[in-house]
Order: C-alpha cells, then sequence, then structure tokens
C-alpha cells in the first residue's frame, strides 16, 4: 500500500473543503465596506452575502450529476475551475451586481465540492483508514476558515477597497487547487461502474493496496446494480435505497437543527445578548475558531479508531449539555461572566468532535458505487437547505421568542439525534463500500458470496 500517494489524492481532493471554509468565511472581514464603497442598504449587502449560500443549495443539489455521468476527477477540476473565477471576479467586481454573480459561482463550487470531493475520498481509501482521511475535508473547512480571519486580519480595513484584496486571495489556494487535482486519479470504483475500464481500475486499485486488488475489483463488479448504463435517478428514490436515503437526510438534518450554523453566523449578535459587548467579535472568530479546528483533529485521530457511532454520542451529550446549559441562562437572565462563551465553545467542540468530523465521512459511505454521487446530492443539499433555512430566520425569531425558547428547541432536536444514533445509525469503521451494501441490505445475494468467498480464502 503506497500510503504517501493515497494521503496525497486525499489531501488534494480536500482541498475543495479549505476553499469551501475560506470562501465562506472571508466575506466577513469586508462586507462593511462593500456596503459603505457602494452605499448599499442593508436588504443589499444582505443579499449580497447571501448569494454564496443560494449558489451552494444549487451546487449541492445537482453537483453529483456530473460526478455521476463525467466521473469525480473532472468534476473537481471544474470545481476548481469556478474557485479561481469566482475569487478573480469577486476581486475585480465594478459594481455590486457582478460581485453577486462572482459569490453565486462561488457558492456552486462549495456545493458540488461537498458531495465530490468527500465522495472521491472514501471511493480512494482504504477501508481502515476511510474515516481519517474523508474527515480531512472537515479539517480542511475548519483550517480555511481560520486562514480567512488571519488573512482580513493582516489585510485591515483602514482602506475603503481593502475587502479586494481579501477576496482577492483566493486566487492563491484555488490555483493550488487547480493545478493539484489534474495530477489525482480517477475514482477506480466510478471507472468500474460507470465506464467499465477494469484495467484502469485495477492500476490505481493495485496502488491503495496491492494484496486485495482483484478480491476488491469483484466485489465492485457485484455492486453495479445496472452493468453497462448509469442508473436513472428515478431507481434512486426506490425502495431499494430508502433506507440509507432516511440515513443521509436525518444526518444532514440533525446536523443543521443543532443550530451550528446559527451560533457560528452570529455569535456576536448572541454573546452580547449575554451583556459582554466588545468582546464579541474576538470570542467568535477567535476562541470558536480554534475550538473548532482543534476537536476537529482530535475526531481525525478517533474516527477509524473508535467509530462513527462513538464520536456522535460524545457529539450528542455535548450538545445536550451545553444547549441545555444556554437555554437556562436565556430563561433565567443569568449571565455569570464567561458562562455563556465557554458553553458555546462546549458546543463547538461537541460538533467538531461529532457531526462535523462524521457527517461528510458517513454520507459517503451509505450509498452504492452505482448511486453514491446521488446519494451525496441528497444528504449536501438537505445540509444546506436547512442551513439556510435556519441561519436565515433566527435573527427574525430570537426578536420575538427570546434565545430561551430557541435553544431549548436545538436541544430537544439534540435529544432525538441521540435516540437516532442509538438506535437507527449504523457503525461504518472498517468496513469496505462494498461490505457496507450487505449491511445496509441493498444487493445483498451477490455480494454475500463474493465477501464470504474472501473471508474463506483469509483464513485458509
Amino acid at each position: 500500500m503506497k500510503q504517501h500517494k493515497i494521503f496525497f489524492w486525499a489531501i488534494t481532493s480536500a482541498l475543495g473543503g479549505f476553499l469551501f471554509g475560506f470562501d465562506t468565511a472571508v466575506i466577513s472581514g469586508g462586507e462593511q465596506n462593500i456596503q459603505l464603497m457602494w452605499e448599499l442598504s442593508d436588504i443589499m449587502i444582505g443579499q449580497t452575502v447571501a448569494m454564496a449560500l443560494y449558489g451552494t443549495i444549487i451546487g449541492a443539489l445537482f453537483g453529483g450529476f456530473p460526478a455521476q455521468r463525467f466521473g469525480r476527477r473532472l468534476t473537481l477540476i471544474w470545481i476548481a475551475a469556478l474557485f479561481l473565477i469566482s475569487a478573480i471576479g469577486s476581486a475585480l467586481a465594478p459594481e455590486v451586481y457582478t460581485l453577486m454573480i462572482a459569490r453565486f459561482i462561488g457558492g456552486l463550487s462549495i456545493g458540488a465540492s461537498s458531495v465530490v470531493a468527500p465522495m472521491y475520498i472514501s471511493e480512494i481509501a482504504p477501508a481502515e483508514k476511510r474515516g481519517k482521511l474523508t474527515a480531512l475535508f472537515q479539517f480542511n473547512i475548519v483550517l480555511g476558515i481560520l486562514i480567512a480571519y488571519f488573512s482580513n486580519f493582516l489585510i485591515g480595513t483602514e482602506d475603503i477597497e481593502s475587502w479586494r484584496w481579501m477576496l482577492g486571495v483566493e486566487v492563491i489556494p484555488a490555483s493550488l487547487f487547480l493545478i493539484l487535482v489534474f495530477t489525482i486519479p480517477e475514482s477506480p470504483r466510478w471507472l468500474v461502474v460507470a465506464k467499465n475500464k477494469i484495467e484502469e481500475a485495477r492500476e490505481i486499485l493495485r496502488i491503495i493496496d496491492p494484496e486485495t486488488v482483484e478480491s476488491n475489483l469483484e466485489a465492485i463488479k457485484a455492486s453495479d446494480l445496472n452493468p453497462g448504463r448509469a442508473t436513472p435517478i428515478r431507481e434512486f428514490f426506490s425502495k431499494r435505497f430508502r433506507f440509507p436515503i432516511m440515513l443521509a437526510f436525518l444526518f444532514a438534518f440533525f446536523n443543521q437543527v443543532s443550530g451550528i450554523n446559527a451560533i457560528i453566523y452570529f455569535a456576536p449578535r448572541i454573546f452580547e445578548l449575554t451583556g459582554l459587548g466588545a468582546d464579541a467579535a474576538l470570542l467568535s472568530s477567535v476562541g470558536v475558531g480554534v475550538t473548532n479546528l482543534i476537536f476537529t483533529m482530535l475526531g481525525l485521530l478517533l474516527i477509524d479508531r473508535f467509530g462513527r457511532r462513538f464520536l456522535m454520542y460524545i457529539c450528542s451529550f455535548g450538545y445536550l449539555f451545553s444547549l441545555s446549559s444556554i437555554a437556562y441562562a436565556f430563561f433565567t437572565q443569568t449571565f455569570v461572566g464567561l458562562t455563556v462563551p465557554i458553553l458555546i465553545f462546549i458546543f463547538i467542540a461537541a460538533h467538531a468532535i461529532g457531526q462535523g468530523a462524521v457527517i461528510w465521512v458517513f454520507i459517503s459511505e451509505i450509498f452504492p458505487n452505482s448511486v453514491r454521487s446521488y446519494g451525496n446530492s441528497l444528504g449536501s443539499s438537505t445540509h444546506w437547505i436547512f442551513a439556510a433555512l435556519i441561519a436565515g430566520n433566527f435573527v427574525y425569531i430570537e426578536s420575538i421568542f427570546g434565545g430561551g425558547p430557541i435553544f431549548a428547541f436545538f436541544a430537544f432536536m439534540m435529544l432525538l439525534q441521540l435516540i437516532f444514533v442509538w438506535k437507527v445509525m449504523p457503525e461504518t469503521k472498517n468496513i469496505t463500500l462494498e461490505e457496507m451494501e450487505v449491511k445496509l441490505g441493498i444487493n445483498v445475494e451477490e455480494l454475500e458470496e463474493i465477501i464470504d468467498k474472501d473471508e474463506i480464502q483469509e483464513k485458509q
């Protein structure tokens, strides 16, 4: 097994996550100067910032289709190119509408990368390292957010057009991503299932693990539910895939009804509600960002050793404690010192080690090779649609009901998540993607026969 090559392929495709995080956070440093420079209304600057989120939903909804038809590698190349176009267009925008279009293009890239990059990594990674390698995507998101904050800090806001440099810096990682993605191979699973290019797939599988080439190849071929043709989208929504579809939807749904994006986007506002005032920006951008990075790294170390469900149990209990305590503080108006910020850091830590580390891994693991691109699109688009709904309405709902009911609602949803993890969520660590199909009851007979044969040979 040539581990350095597999790691290079994984980290290269995970650069899509770095750009995802960077592009999402970088606008925060320049949006006030953009509003002043072009004398935009509050509604207009809000829509300018939100254009990336609209593009993200579209990119997530449809990102799986080119990956299914043209391959994971070529789609990643297009995604990198769109990130570069977005960065150049944003930096050079002569007026707000050009900036909005450029931000929308960046959003398309974010949404599509959240579908294709984790899927690609899961398909080239050995089973025993799949969690850690796929979770590199989430690590890069968090790193991208931190680098964006740091870059904005270095550039500063003294010049009213400093936002052009803030947004334009993205040209550097986008160019690097575009160059490096040409050096990675196509997914061997896509080559077999979509193109029947057996020899080409065999060579890539030999690099991944020379001892299991033929058995993996046979299992991949047996997992092809529609030999010789692409699986139509209507078949994806058939009864056969009902269980993994439910898993992907609920996992992405619970990710957002935890309140994670509302807390990240509006942490300064939440801190101000507790009376902290001037320290809010520092606490949210630095404290939340550093906590997120540290516990994401811890999640990377634990995900293949202890499994996805173990991390989700930690996550769910951490959510319940922090969110319930925050809700109690708002209901009773007992804001003592840094209690609420510390509770928010506990919440971020619980998210980073659990949902943050697991979501992109788990969704990429539970669908068969022939429909994985559709499944990743469904999970990712569910994530982004609920992110838009919750983040977009948080301020309005808080103004009506206050913080207590909102955080109590988030805590109740996390109680439901705990029940989901306990009763429904399957463990996926150390299982090949083809073995996963047997575990979930998809295409069982042929795969069981091949997997049983491999186990007998190993024992002999």
